[in-house]
């Protein structure tokens, strides 16, 4: 399993656009991101952050199907309206941020 994280930003007052939007999802884009192999996605928001999460099998891959979909494509210009997210010139995906702390905690044996 690999892991990817980004951020962006919504724009100011449009939060509960941006949360109605995901609570709408398409089923094309939900189709594309299982395509992808992306499970367990969640976004968390502080206000006008946003960070993104998500687990696959293949970082690469799931940028790969991405960057191909025009369902994705799509989703991204009606996202526009009321997000800033910053995408890296060689995946054409949200930048992958570096993560610097995992804990895995202790397993505990009866």
């Amino acid at each position: 399993m690999e892991r990817f994280a980004w951020k962006a930003r919504v724009l100011p007052g449009k939060l509960d656009e941006y949360v109605r939007r995901h609570d709408e999802i398409w089923p094309e884009m939900s189709a594309v991101l299982n395509e992808a192999g992306i499970r367990n996605y969640t976004i968390w928001t502080d206000g006008e952050t946003l960070f993104g999460y998500y687990e696959c099998d293949n970082v690469q891959e799931a940028a790969r199907i991405q960057a191909q979909s025009p369902v994705v494509d799509r989703w991204n210009a009606f996202m526009k309206e009321v997000m800033v997210m910053d995408f890296d010139p060689e995946t054409e995906t949200s930048v992958q941020l570096k993560q610097v702390f995992l804990h895995q905690g202790n397993k505990i044996e009866s």
